[in-house]
């Protein structure tokens, strides 16, 4: 029986969650991605194969100029505190 590394509930449900994938300064944002959630305190579980696949699709975005579906401009701030 499976259960959460966070808080040990051992419900889950099947879910497609949008996965931010980041190396360097360099984003990839993906959706639909499949995961299994804890029901009780929410974590996300993704398999390997999943994870190798965005990584390996982020190289091929980012690294042999693969067309994507979208991009989009994200504002950037620093902290500062008032």
């Amino acid at each position: 029986m499976k259960v959460c590394n966070f808080c040990g509930d051992n419900s889950f449900i099947e879910k497609r969650v949008q996965y931010i994938y980041k190396h360097d300064d360099r984003f990839l944002i993906v959706n639909s991605v499949p995961c299994q959630e804890c029901g009780f305190c929410g974590e996300q579980y993704f398999e390997a194969a999943v994870l190798k696949k965005i990584e390996k699709d982020f190289h091929d975005i980012y690294f042999h100029g693969r067309a994507v579906e979208q991009e989009i401009k994200v504002p950037v701030e620093e902290f500062v505190e008032t």
